[in-house]
């Protein structure tokens, strides 16, 4: 029985390369379609698959390969002497090799298509053969990515066939490629918030360096069923980037993405350590750097706003790791280009993410975003002043991304103070308002249960204060505020960040 290649592939890139090695392997060629048509016309031998199973395609292509001559000359374990025994009585030929690859759904589905457009990218007979072969890879050589192409072709070059590890690998790829095809579409066509089966799809985008630590390894992966900001970005210059900066880089553009007004923030190991709001955006990078003129020293900047030669100009007076903004002018590429490792990303995608990820040992964490309402209640005999209010508000979108126990003080749309990761409410107090010296306003992550916060607050010349509030002793912290003078407000939502 001679030898067969089934080949179907949308991506008929390097297609010519095995073609042309396994005709020369005495294999024959089966194939569909368009691929069909595609070997046809750079003059390959090639057979119809309609001719092996002796019905035409139907459905406009949707059944061509779901047939039992197709799928039992794959699946057919080759030293099972039933098995073989039944091939023979239906004239059925092995196949020994298929290659494949799927419909473009991962691209499809983030293009500005119909649902019933998406739809039709939905491949089934592609992972219905990849996953026939895949299992009985020990007779069966399946490709799935035209990068195995060379492997294949060298190794059965020099060792006249291929070993069982090679051919285990191929397998392990399929599985890999049509689970992660099946999360995609599942993903896509779920409208339940938490299904029963968590299906998550993500492609290999580059190997890290090392990760948190450098005896750690690492990788990013993109998202293949939604745009979001790290895979519809662009790196305009600069190294590569590290698992740190990764995580730096999604604190710092999810904290201006808070915000309408022009703002900038500045994040040191996760944790922002200015954000300043201004008419330009650089007064609002100044403001930024003003919050903390040390910790911003190696760190990440972001701002929501295009950056020009002037602010270029000013960030380029200090080291940072990391610049990001929705948009440069030239001269401020042209300004950031002096220093070679300063990594510049274009980022052309809002924060939209609806859910967070954490793993745990054994399991992990899925939990809507935490976002932020503009609702409040004043609570306290003194009213706030509309300025207050906005610093506030301001307060509460900085300190949901800032380690609990959190406290930020806020002045002018300026973060003047922060104290996260805490045990104890008072010492992030302390921490925040030791850096702002006097004044403003503070936000608090969660409920304030005694009145020392405030009475530190009044010491330092803080004139508000915001809470989510539901403590027990909401009424010590309301007796202190009217005693100082203080407004305070009650959101009734905490924004604990663990």
């Amino acid at each position: 029985m001679k030898k067969r290649a089934l080949i179907s592939v949308y991506d008929k890139q390097e297609i010519e390369k095995i073609v042309q090695f396994f005709i020369s392997n005495d294999f024959e060629i089966v194939s569909t379609g368009g691929t069909l048509k595609y070997l046809k016309s750079k003059q390959f031998p090639v057979i119809d698959i309609s001719e092996v199973t002796g019905f035409e395609e139907i459905l406009d292509g949707r059944v061509k390969t779901l047939h039992p001559k197709i799928h039992g000359g794959i699946l057919a374990v080759r030293n099972n002497e039933k098995h073989m025994e039944i091939l023979k009585n239906k004239e059925i030929n092995t196949f020994d090799a298929v290659i494949v690859n799927l419909y473009p759904f991962f691209e499809k589905v983030n293009e500005d298509l119909s649902f019933e457009e998406k739809i039709e990218f939905i491949d089934i007979g592609g992972p219905s053969m990849l996953r026939s072969a895949a299992k009985n890879f020990n007779d069966v050589i399946v490709i799935c990515d035209k990068n195995d192409y060379d492997i294949v072709i060298n190794e059965i070059k020099e060792s006249k066939e291929l070993s069982f590890k090679t051919r285990k690998y191929l397998a392990s790829k399929v599985f890999n490629l049509t689970s992660s095809y099946d999360a995609s579409i599942s993903n896509f066509l779920l409208e339940n918030d938490f299904p029963d089966y968590l299906s998550l799809s993500y492609v290999k985008s580059q190997e890290l360096r090392y990760g948190e630590n450098p005896h750690q390894k690492a990788a990013f992966y993109n998202n293949t069923s939604k745009k979001g900001s790290f895979n519809n970005m662009i790196q305009l210059n600069g190294k590569e980037l590290s698992y740190n900066n990764i995580r730096d880089i999604e604190a710092a553009w999810n904290i201006v993405n808070e915000f309408q007004e022009i703002t900038c923030c500045a994040v040191k190991h996760n944790v922002p350590c200015g954000v300043a709001s201004a008419e330009t955006v650089e007064k609002a990078y100044l403001r930024t750097y003003e919050c903390d003129t040390e910790s911003i020293f190696g760190g990440i900047v972001a701002s929501n706003s295009i950056i020009d030669k002037t602010t270029a100009l000013e960030m380029n007076k200090i080291f940072l790791e990391v610049i990001i903004a929705p948009d440069f002018t030239e001269e401020a590429l042209e300004i950031f280009r002096k220093k070679k490792n300063l990594r510049i990303l274009k980022f052309n995608s809002k924060p939209s993410d609806n859910y967070e990820y954490l793993s745990v040992d054994g399991g992990i964490l899925v939990q809507t975003k935490d976002k932020i309402k503009d609702e409040y209640e004043v609570v306290t005999t003194k009213k706030p002043t509309n300025s207050e209010i906005e610093d506030m508000l301001y307060g509460m979108k900085v300190v949901k991304h800032v380690k609990s126990n959190a406290i930020v003080v806020i002045k002018n749309k300026q973060m003047i103070g922060a104290g996260g990761g805490h045990t104890s409410r008072i010492n992030a107090a302390n921490q925040a308002l030791l850096k702002s010296k006097n004044g403003g306003v503070i936000a608090s992550d969660a409920f304030i249960p005694f009145d020392d916060v405030v009475e530190e607050a009044y010491k330092h010349g803080v004139t508000a204060i915001i809470q989510p509030g539901g403590s027990k002793n909401d009424e010590a912290s309301l007796k202190a505020c009217e005693k100082y003078g203080i407004s305070m407000l009650f959101t009734g939502i905490r924004h604990f960040k663990h």
